[in-house]
């Protein structure tokens, strides 16, 4: 089958027809104090899926809420149970004069979690690709991911004791790892995006807090020069004063959550666009300002409906991720073949308990 000149990827769903889904799955979470999400997990993609056309067919969606459930009882009885009586083991330690023996057990745990966040990554990718089917074929990946946490521990641990600065290094690099162990029925996923293009937008992430602490620093100088920072007993504070330190914190907010904004837009364009499958290139064309129309709209969702329009975010999220993805190539339906890799039994509990993944 040959890539058309239309986009390859289309979304037709409608919000009048989702509605129903949402709100019933709101309604139902609530009567059985939260059971319920995990099917209501499930009805929210197979709604999507099913309205997400891929060249010239819909997506299936095949996982179960009862999947979930498992894979999130099974993360709760090995990690979540023991980390509790590890953490009350801690205080009992603190309190016998075990400090630094308590000490160390919190640094092990905190690494420990941190492992388990990686892990839990990679198993969300592999589990949404076991359970996605087109034409009858489905991905997955027999790479479990224990190996990509220890990648993930290694990059981040570097990153932090250089500062941060190899932040794009490490999470490209992870991106590609993981694509790369990925497969979609007999062809595997290369991802060989590089980490250049985005290092200029993160430096502009990484300096605007040093900026801004400079500026303020600067703003007081030159106010301690004319005494209005510092005023004399029984004189009233410049309202200038606040007025500087209320708009430095404003910039720093706003202006370090627009500056993450313009990274992460570029990150997702360049690392979409070096993955491929066979003969398949992805493209993803979204720029800064459609993710800032997305988050604008996002919130007038919200605040507008008193909260309740949160149930429309997994929809509008998925809408404009499949509206500005594409691929180019070819792929011939004879050379499709079912996936021989072994599908997990159970859902994505890890990702659920760290609470990875919109949708």
């Amino acid at each position: 089958m040959h890539g058309r000149s239309a986009q390859a990827f289309g979304f037709h769903g409608s919000w009048r027809e989702y509605a129903p889904i949402a709100f019933t799955n709101l309604l139902l979470t609530i009567v059985t104090l939260g059971i319920y999400r995990f099917w209501a997990t499930t009805r929210t993609r197979r709604y999507l899926w099913s309205r997400t056309r891929f060249i010239d067919e819909q997506l299936e969606w095949t996982g179960t809420g009862m999947e979930l459930l498992i894979g999130f009882l099974i993360v709760l009885l090995l990690f979540g149970i023991p980390l509790v009586f590890l953490h009350f083991g801690m205080q009992a330690m603190i309190f016998q004069g075990y400090a630094g023996e308590a000490m160390m057990l919190a640094i092990a745990a905190v690494a420990f979690i941190f492992y388990l966040g990686g892990v839990a990554r990679f198993r969300m990718l592999r589990y949404r690709l076991s359970r996605t089917w087109w034409h009858g074929i489905r991905g997955g990946a027999d790479d479990k991911g224990w190996g990509y946490g220890c990648s993930y521990v290694w990059r981040y641990l570097l990153s932090f004791i250089v500062l941060y600065l190899p932040v794009p290094w490490a999470m490209m690099t992870l991106w590609n790892e993981r694509w790369s162990k990925m497969s979609f029925g007999p062809f595997a996923f290369r991802s060989e995006a590089g980490a250049a293009p985005i290092y200029g937008r993160f430096l502009l992430f990484y300096l605007l807090p040093i900026l801004l602490v400079v500026l303020l620093f600067a703003v007081a100088g030159m106010m301690m020069k004319d005494g209005s920072l510092l005023p004399r007993p029984g004189e009233e504070a410049d309202p200038r004063v606040f007025g500087i330190i209320f708009l430095v914190g404003l910039l720093f907010y706003v202006g370090l959550g627009l500056v993450a904004l313009v990274f992460y837009a570029k990150f997702f364009r360049v690392a979409i666009g070096g993955l491929s499958l066979s003969t398949l290139d992805f493209h993803f064309d979204a720029r800064t300002k459609d993710w800032f129309r997305l988050i604008l709209g996002d919130i007038a969702l919200v605040m507008l409906t008193l909260g309740i329009g949160a149930i429309f975010l997994s929809y509008r999220h998925w809408a404009f991720f499949v509206t500005h993805l594409d691929a180019s190539g070819e792929i011939r339906l004879s050379e499709l073949t079912q996936s021989t890799t072994a599908a997990p039994g159970q859902g994505e509990g890890l990702a659920d308990a760290f609470d990875i993944g919109a949708i």
